[in-house]
């Protein structure tokens, strides 16, 4: 395998629910592709599941494909990836959170390598990022079948705490940038903050508190 030509400029990852958005983005998705009718229908028929998972009984990549499977199993890829590209436009401009934003406009200011990294589906975050500037997306992938339909599983695993690492410590260690940043907001993304040189908290203020970097 080729290396990568050494990053002249700093490289900067950003999570995306609740750091770049004003929270959760996969149940509106999860709506806007179902409509609301069927939307908390079906989550009435997941409450057993939302509740174990809430109440830490079930781990996040359990429950999270028993949600996928009940909401889009069936749907054809290509009108997923369309009706993510109208999620992006029409729903998640609303859903940004400044202070986050404003961290990813300065980093693109600056000339750095931003690259998302979320838990979210690659169906509404690739036509997210690329009006965003992003350069790259590493997050979760929807699989599916022959027919080219969604299965309600995900293709590989749920880019989520550890994940985060073990997806972008190949990039890192490929491209060499000559500084690394990171931003979250929640526990699963410590992991990610605590592997490059800058990690920085979003919290209550808001304001940004820095995780010490830890060394492998």
């Amino acid at each position: 395998m080729s290396r990568e030509a050494p990053a002249q400029h700093p490289m900067a990852f950003f999570d995306f629910d609740g750091t770049l958005t004003q929270g959760d983005t996969l149940m509106p998705f999860l709506r806007f592709v179902v409509g609301t009718p069927a939307y908390y229908a079906k989550l009435a028929l997941l409450s057993p599941v939302l509740g174990a998972y809430l109440a830490g009984l079930l781990r996040n990549d359990v429950a999270k494909p028993m949600v996928l499977k009940r909401y889009l199993a069936g749907y054809a890829m290509a009108e997923l990836q369309a009706l993510g590209q109208r999620f992006s436009n029409e729903v998640l401009p609303d859903m940004l959170r400044e202070h986050g934003m404003a961290k990813l406009r300065w980093h693109q200011a600056q000339g750095h390598e931003c690259v998302l990294v979320s838990a979210s589906l690659d169906v509404y975050l690739n036509a997210w990022a690329r009006q965003a500037g992003f350069s790259r997306v590493v997050c979760s992938s929807l699989a599916a079948d022959a027919a080219g339909r969604a299965t309600g599983k995900l293709a590989g695993r749920n880019c989520h705490g550890a994940e985060k690492v073990r997806r972008i410590a190949p990039l890192i260690a490929a491209t060499a940038p000559p500084t690394t940043y990171a931003y979250g907001d929640t526990r699963g993304d410590i992991p990610m903050l605590q592997h490059v040189d800058t990690g920085l908290m979003l919290r209550q203020g808001p304001r940004w508190q820095r995780i010490p970097h830890t060394t492998p």
